[in-house]
């Protein structure tokens, strides 16, 4: 059974002098120019997320390191094991070779933060339920961008909506991690306040796409609020506000307005069903909302007790 895997790439990395995952990918293809070595899945290989299932790239990782072992004792070995054949092959100190793995990792890690920030940067439109109970039932449109700058993420968002009232305009940072995205966003002079959650950015960064939390700004009374919403990365900058945005009619297709920005797909009806099931999903129709009476009830029930233990 394989273990020890990142470990092991890291000082294989450290060895050969290979900063970044692709550095590493193409000692593999040195070695054998059909490798199964991959870039895309090396980067949960590092992070101890996965391991490699096809025995040739242990293989080519023994012809690599040059090592009189299998590729088999690759992947089964322990790591004080591994870490010894490698120094000893190479004639390399085991205290330098990990500590040059461990600022080297360090280092990659990094790199690749930096890359996945200034991937982010562009301009999006973004599509959600509507919170409004004037507007129940339809979406409403938004425009995004995300701006670099200083620091390792740097990233500022600026969120729009044309609503019936003005234009609502907000922005904050934008936090890429692990295991997702995050966008806190406010208004300047106001007191609005929008927190989107979202699935972590792949490559190439088309859409991105989660939940966005907050307030319904146009109703009676304050709602919080949650619905799924769907950003979708432009090539040009979105048109002005005044031009483009607000709530979709209910019979207004998505891929027609996206085709408006310059965003084409093939089969757009089919396209229209899935984004659909999408941002409708969910039990309560792809929004979710605490009806204000029924927080009412148990907020009588709480400071009626409070009141009468203060008495």
């Amino acid at each position: 059974m394989a273990q020890h895997i990142a470990q092991k790439l890291r000082l294989t990395s450290a060895l050969l002098g290979t900063v970044t995952r692709k550095d590493l990918a193409a000692a593999f293809r040195a070695v054998n120019p059909r490798t199964a070595f991959d870039v895309g899945r090396a980067d949960k290989w590092l992070q101890g997320r996965a391991h490699p299932r096809e025995l040739s790239v242990y293989e080519d990782w023994a012809k690599l390191l040059r090592l009189e072992q299998s590729g088999k004792w690759v992947a089964e070995s322990d790591l004080p094991s591994f870490t010894a054949a490698v120094c000893a092959r190479h004639g390399i100190d085991r205290v330098d070779l990990e500590r040059h793995a461990a600022q080297q990792y360090e280092t990659a890690s990094s790199h690749d933060d930096r890359a996945h920030s200034v991937a982010l940067i562009g301009s999006y439109a973004c599509y959600s339920r509507a919170w409004s109970p004037y507007y129940r039932g339809q979406l409403i449109r938004g425009s995004l961008s995300i701006e670099g700058g200083p620091g390792v993420h740097g990233l500022t968002a600026h969120y729009s909506e044309a609503l019936p009232t003005g234009q609502l305009m907000l922005g904050g940072p934008v936090s890429p991690a692990k295991r997702g995205l995050y966008i806190h966003v406010r208004e300047a002079g106001g007191d609005a306040q929008f927190f989107f959650s979202l699935f972590p950015q792949s490559q190439p960064g088309s859409v991105l796409g989660g939940f966005m939390c907050g307030t319904a700004i146009i109703g009676p009374e304050a709602q919080p609020s949650l619905t799924r919403i769907l950003i979708v990365r432009l090539r040009d900058p979105a048109p002005d506000a005044a031009i483009w945005g607000g709530y979709l009619l209910p019979d207004q297709s998505v891929t027609a307005d996206l085709a408006r920005l310059g965003v084409l797909v093939e089969q757009p009806e089919q396209v229209d069903r899935q984004l659909s099931r999408f941002l409708f999903g969910g039990s309560d129709g792809g929004v979710h909302q605490v009806p204000p009476a029924e927080f009412r009830a148990i907020l009588d029930i709480f400071d009626r007790h409070w009141l009468q233990r203060a008495g």
